[in-house]
Parts: C-alpha cells; structure tokens; sequence
C-alpha cells in the first residue's frame, strides 16, 4: 500500500474518517478514568519534582522525597514542580500552559473534575511563572501566590512574581480577577497589580510592566504551540483534548490508514525503529507504571489512541481505538499508562514482553499486533527489536508483575528557597540552615532574630550568601543552625472553585456564568480556617480524591 503525508492532501477528505479521539481503557489495577493527568511539556536545565505534598514543600521537611523531572513526565495533583537553573513547562489537557522561570516552585493543589468540568488550582510557593488559560465551558483556573490569588474565567494570559516582600500579577492578554483579604480586583490587558507583603490595603493597578527575555520567549512558545494544535487538528479532529498535538505535526508525519483514518509516525525513524525505544519508564502509586517519552512528541502515542504496523512504514501510531476504547467520567478521554500489552509466556517462569497495543484490541485478547512480534524484557529493560512469538503460548497481564521494569528516574536534593525582592528583583538563595530575611525598612537583607528551629545535627561552619543583581551587595553569613524563612508565613489558602462559571460575578460583571457561590471574602481565603486549610489541606494521591466533586 503506497502512503502519502496528509499535509499534500485536503484535511476534509479524512474529516468525517476521525471524529474524535477514543482512548484505550488503562490496566484494570488502576482506575484512572476519574484522575486528571496532565504533562511536562518542556524541561531546561535543572527540573525537580515531588509527589503527595501537604502544606509548603519547601518548608523543613526531610520526609520529602525530590527527584529529576523528564520531559512528558505525568503530574497529578499533589505534584509539585521546581526549578533551580532552568525553565520549565506543563501543558494541561485543553493547551492551557503553566511556564515556570528560574529558581520558581509550582504546586498542583487540586487538578479534579466534576460532570467533565476541570478545576485546576495552583500554588506559587516562589519565583516566577507565566500562565495561558484556556477554560472550557465550566472550568475553574487559578493561582494563588504570596499575597492573593488570581482567577481567570476566559482566555487569558498572566505572569505572577512571588517575592519576599510582596506579590505582583501582569496580563497581557484576557482578563483575570484578583482575590485578596480585602476584596477583590478585575485586570484587563496591559494592567498589573502589585501588593506589599502583610499590608492587604496597599494594592496599587498599575500599567503592566515591559515585556522582558522572560515574557518575550513564553509568548512565542504560546503562540507555537496554538498555531501548530490549530494544523493538526486537521487531520485529527480532538475538540476536549488537544495536550501533545501540536507537536506530532511539528515533529511527524500524516498518513492515510484506511478505515482507521489518519496514522502519524515520528520524522528520522526507519522501518524497524520500537516504540518503546524513544523513552524511559516512571513509577507512581497512584498511575501506575508508565512510559515516558524522551522525545517531544512522546506523549499522545504512549497514552492514547494504538499502533498499527505497516510494512514498509514500520509502527504507526492512530489515536483511534474503536471496540476496546471509551472516554473516562464527564466524557475526558483515559489516561493510559502505556499503549502497550504486557504478556507473559506459558508458566509461572514464564518471559515476559511488551506488545504495542493495536486500536482494535480488546481487553484480555489476544493483541493483533503478537503476530509481529513481542518486544521481551531483559534485565527490566524491554528489547529493542521484537521477537519472533510463535513456538510460545502467551498470556496477557492485568499489571506488570513488580520489579520487571527498572524506572530510571533519580532521586535530587531539596529544591533551596529563594529570596527575591519587588525592587530590582534581588536574588539571594538561601540554604536549608538559612535565617536571611528581607527588612522592608532598610531595603536590605538581614540576619533574622527569630529564635531558630533546628532538626538534627547542627553544621560546623555554613557558607556565605550573596545577593545576586545587586553589585553593592556583601556576603552575608547564615545561621547554621536555623531553618526559618520570612516568606513561610504569607501562604495563603487557594480559594475555593464555584460551581458555576462565573469568576468575575463578585465584582458586579457578567462573565456570562450566572452567580458565584462564594462570596468575595471567601474567595480570598482569608479566615484563620481557611489559611489552616490552605496549609495542611491534602493533595490526595489516590484517584479518588484526585477526581471527586469540586471543594466549595
């Protein structure tokens, strides 16, 4: 059969072929249809993560465990993200974009859904991080960081600057609704909103500040990928979800597959490339053991949709899965945790493999696609050319048996808090045994005099640390023994998500939502319960607290 890429061909001549994307169901040992699963689009330079996080993760806390983020890696609620000397970039099921700047901490407090409407409500515990939101009819976005938080309800885009010594928010696009103590504040494009730490009255709209390098390479970067989802959905008609399909058409091919509509295979492979050769595999209690593919494309092909082979062509992923498939609950597609079979040969002894999944197989057959082989784990790594699987009897698995796979992501050192001012936008990092504080009367930083609190044993000598982006700046000796910090105490809880989309109803608009159901002073979260709850609230790790109703 002679292929030819769809990008020489009308996109409507496969229009009705691929209606929508019918994801292939998960093992039956993990119930993901309730969980929403989001992904690492972009990974520069240093990227750590840690998992099922209460309270602030960068306070004292040597329980927590941190480890090497990957590009396409899956987050959860309950995540969090950090980075040092890099950048980093999650894409949410609908194209919204959260991008994180250097020395920046992201926490996924709460990614649920309710009747396919997604909350998503996140925490800037430092730094820096841009946000492209891109809602559904009722879905809920926000991000609480430092001082206030702040909603969008439409299409919007907005930067938020956590500092020591206050908060500040630019849009550059949309609107968005600012939630503090006292209230709250609409922004429109070109408008940013500063606030002084502890002073909840001294909030100031102001003209949104110059674009900088920081501003100017996330714009391209949501320009990119809106411009390359727009081509592909050409060719693959995904209207609820659309996470990864930019970058299939920016680093694959279209084909023609028939009655299985459109198939895409990566550019630079060869007929015999593996699937499972462009990746590495992820372990977590609540997903899973799942393929994480290192290319950029390697999301969509390894979660969703099947493969079909071709000779000639080799593996070709189709995202559609007809007879085994179905979406999760409110109708969002089911995250796999590989597409991909596993078997296992006749007897307790037996060896075990890995098939890629075949759009039309159905739970606990036999695979379509063992005729062309079985790709068998060796040394929990999985081969990379197939085998013959004739002269065996195979038998598919429910769940990899444990310790078959070996995962290669690596355990890293505790993300060190920041400190960063709303002048000039100093930069002091500050170690696990630092006590450096920020004195907004001298406009400097200083030796805390807060009684410190030590865990452990105490170092014999701790380094100096000095203020970057200020030449005038001197060292300034830490404490060994303290582990507070002056920015710990202004979290401030995430308000609670509405039932109804209607983020701006509390300031006498109409965003086309009816009415909230909070008030503007429960938005903000400023009672004593709601910064408790705010601090100790669990970020369920199971899929049931990850998915159930929406807190109100």
């Amino acid at each position: 059969m002679r292929f030819h890429t769809l990008r020489s061909i009308s996109p409507g001549a496969f229009s009705l072929l691929v209606l929508a994307f019918l994801f292939l169901s998960p093992p039956a040992s993990a119930d993901l249809s309730h969980v929403r699963i989001i992904r690492i689009s972009y990974v520069q330079g240093d990227v750590r993560f840690a998992r099922d996080i209460k309270g602030d993760p960068l306070a004292a806390n040597d329980n927590i465990t941190w480890e090497n983020a990957e590009l396409n890696m899956p987050i959860r609620q309950g995540f969090v993200l950090t980075t040092e000397r890099g950048r980093a970039e999650v894409e949410f099921e609908n194209g919204s974009l959260a991008v994180l700047g250097d020395n920046t901490v992201l926490q996924f407090f709460d990614l649920s859904l309710e009747d396919g409407a997604k909350t998503t409500r996140l925490i800037l515990r430092q730094g820096t991080a841009s946000f492209y939101v891109n809602p559904a009819n009722g879905d809920y976005f926000s991000v609480t960081g430092g001082d206030f938080s702040v909603e969008a309800d439409g299409r919007a885009t907005f930067r938020l600057d956590n500092f020591d010594d206050g908060s500040k928010v630019n849009v550059s696009k949309g609107r968005v609704s600012v939630l503090r103590k006292k209230g709250a504040t609409a922004l429109e494009k070109g408008q940013a909103l500063s606030m002084t730490a502890g002073d909840p009255k001294d909030a100031t709209v102001v003209a949104a500040s110059t674009p900088d390098d920081f501003d100017r390479w996330v714009s391209g970067r949501i320009d990119t990928s809106n411009n390359a989802v727009a081509t592909a959905q050409q060719y693959i008609n995904s209207v609820n979800y659309t996470s990864g399909l930019g970058d299939l058409y920016t680093y694959g091919a279209f084909y023609p597959c028939g009655t299985m509509g459109s198939c895409w295979r990566p550019y630079g492979v060869g007929a015999n490339w593996s699937p499972f050769d462009s990746g590495l595999w992820f372990t977590d209690p609540s997903i899973g053991l799942s393929f994480v593919g290192n290319q950029p494309w390697g999301w969509l092909p390894y979660h969703y949709g099947g493969w079909l082979f071709q000779p000639g062509y080799g593996w070709l992923w189709s995202p559609n899965a007809y007879g085994g498939g179905g979406l999760g609950y409110g109708g969002i597609p089911i995250y796999s945790p590989v597409t991909g079979t596993w078997l296992r040969g006749k007897g307790n002894g037996g060896p075990i493999g890995i098939v890629p999944t075949h759009p039309l197989d159905a739970r606990s057959k036999v695979p379509q696609n063992l005729a062309q082989g079985i790709f068998p784990v060796n040394n929990g790594v999985v081969a990379r050319n197939a085998v013959s699987s004739s002269g065996q009897q195979w038998k598919t698995l429910k769940s990899v048996p444990t310790n078959t796979i070996q995962g290669r992501v690596s355990a890293s050192a505790a993300p060190a808090r920041v400190s960063r001012t709303m002048v000039g936008g100093s930069v002091a990092t500050a170690n696990r045994g630092s006590a450096l504080a920020f004195d907004a009367g001298s406009h400097r930083f200083v030796n805390s005099n807060v009684a410190p609190v030590t865990r452990g044993a105490v170092p014999s000598a701790s380094p100096a640390m000095r203020v970057a982006g200020n030449p005038n700046a001197r060292s300034v000796a830490a404490p060994a023994n303290s582990r507070n910090f002056s920015t710990a105490s202004r979290s401030v809880a995430p308000p609670s998500a509405p039932r109804t989309n209607a983020g701006f109803a509390r300031l006498g608009g109409n965003s086309g939502g009816g009415s909230s159901a909070r008030g503007a002073g429960a938005g903000a979260g400023a009672g004593a319960s709601a910064a408790s709850r705010g601090s100790g609230a669990s970020s369920g790790a199971s899929s049931a607290s990850s998915g159930g109703a929406r807190p109100h």
